[in-house]
């Protein structure tokens, strides 16, 4: 694939991470995390080695310029999130081919990376803010509280949506875009 065509991959799917999460409300746009890792688990198919967190990133820094609050956080997980992708995607052995990828061991992928990012970002606002005033320490308290109930939905609601995620990034490249490398 040329560097014209990864670029453009990388700007579009950017850019439709950074339109379900801003113009969607908050509600809605935490459940279109899936379109996300869809739109990450193809562009690491398309682009080996860094496709997804390239993406991620663009689809971060957009997001963060829009709202400035809480953009650090917002680009950083974005970031980590493309990362898991192509870490999970080089674990176990997934690359964009013409002939078709695994659609089980994607799923897999997609399942441990999103999981990884779910509890990575829950940690960020439920668990470490608990932990740091449990010591006595100060912080600014913007963030969530933990629930048990919170923690059971984040590890299953994290593979859950990982595996869908998956399932779909293999049906649409095995289906239709495999020819496109």
């Amino acid at each position: 694939m040329q560097r014209l065509q990864r670029i453009f991959i990388i700007a579009l799917f950017g850019a439709i991470i950074f339109v379900s999460n801003m113009f969607l409300p908050p509600p809605l746009n935490y459940l279109m995390i899936v379109v996300q890792a869809v739109l990450l688990a193809l562009s690491a198919l398309f682009i080996p080695k860094a496709g997804a967190m390239y993406v991620g990133a663009v689809g971060g820094l957009l997001t963060a310029l829009v709202s400035p609050a809480l953009g650090l956080f917002t680009f950083v997980f974005a970031f980590l999130y493309g990362l898991y992708v192509d870490f999970f995607l080089y674990v176990f052995k997934i690359r964009g081919s013409p002939q078709g990828v695994n659609q089980n061991r994607l799923m897999a992928a997609m399942a441990f990376s999103t999981l990884l990012i779910a509890v990575s970002s829950y940690s960020a606002f439920a668990i470490f803010p608990e932990f740091f005033s449990e010591q006595g320490l100060t912080y600014v308290s913007l963030f969530i509280q933990r629930s048990p109930m919170l923690d059971l939905l984040v590890l299953f609601m994290g593979p859950a949506t990982g595996v869908t995620a998956g399932y779909a990034a293999a049906y649409l490249w095995n289906k239709y875009l495999r020819h496109i490398l």
